[in-house]
């Protein structure tokens, strides 16, 4: 399974590692106005809406297997978004961190970019909530993907392509979600870094240990 997952977990780790280098460079503040300085009205829409995905409509898309009677796929992703909702909880009342509105309320020559429309937060801002359930879903999905694709014995180039092309396509999904929190200010970088880490980790676990007992699926 890991070799078959490779190109969505190298890829993630890379860019996760490209991230925390940033976090080690840039001071907090700054780094925040450098990935959040490029507004656009096309950009403030899209994101403001693609963020409330994570609010409920992948909770809603994860019940769908339920009418292909597969409902060990939509209770495979409610334990890993019970799992990593109760890692996420534990961690924000233990820091309780600020969410960047309220530390650029001190810098008032300092105008951080907003959208109109969004209810701001103010605490509670490590790890990532949203950014954890948009690498939760994506992660899972891309597990039982690989897992489809490794049962069958006989793939020819076009499908391994197809089949790496859809990978890449769920982490890119995933990292919109992510991003779209720092875009809206609602998170810092470390923020949706730590809710990825969660959202990857989560699935992945749950798979390993899980996957005879919860998904029904043969030795592997």
């Amino acid at each position: 399974m890991t070799k078959v997952l490779s190109v969505y977990s190298i890829t993630y780790l890379v860019l996760l590692l490209f991230l925390l280098g940033l976090l080690y460079i840039y001071p907090k503040l700054e780094l925040h106005l450098l990935l959040n300085s490029c507004h656009t009205s096309i950009q403030d829409v899209f994101f403001k809406y693609y963020s409330m995905l994570a609010e409920w409509p992948l909770y809603v898309l994860a019940l769908l297997p339920i009418f292909w009677k597969k409902k060990e796929l939509t209770i495979f992703f409610a334990l890993c978004e019970l799992s990593g909702g109760a890692i996420l909880q534990i961690l924000k009342h233990t820091f309780s961190f600020d969410r960047p509105i309220c530390a650029f309320e001190n810098y008032h020559q300092t105008i951080l970019p907003l959208v109109q429309g969004v209810d701001m937060h103010h605490g509670n801002s490590f790890p990532s909530g949203h950014a954890s359930t948009f690498f939760v879903f994506c992660t899972c999905c891309a597990i039982i993907l690989a897992y489809r694709y490794k049962k069958h014995e006989h793939h020819n180039r076009k499908d391994w392509l197809l089949f790496n092309l859809t990978l890449l396509a769920l982490l890119i999904l995933a990292i919109l979600g992510a991003y779209s929190r720092v875009y809206l200010s609602q998170h810092w970088l470390s923020d949706v870094c730590m809710g990825s880490i969660i959202g990857f980790i989560t699935p992945c676990l749950i798979f390993y240990f899980g996957k005879n007992k919860i998904l029904k699926l043969e030795k592997e």
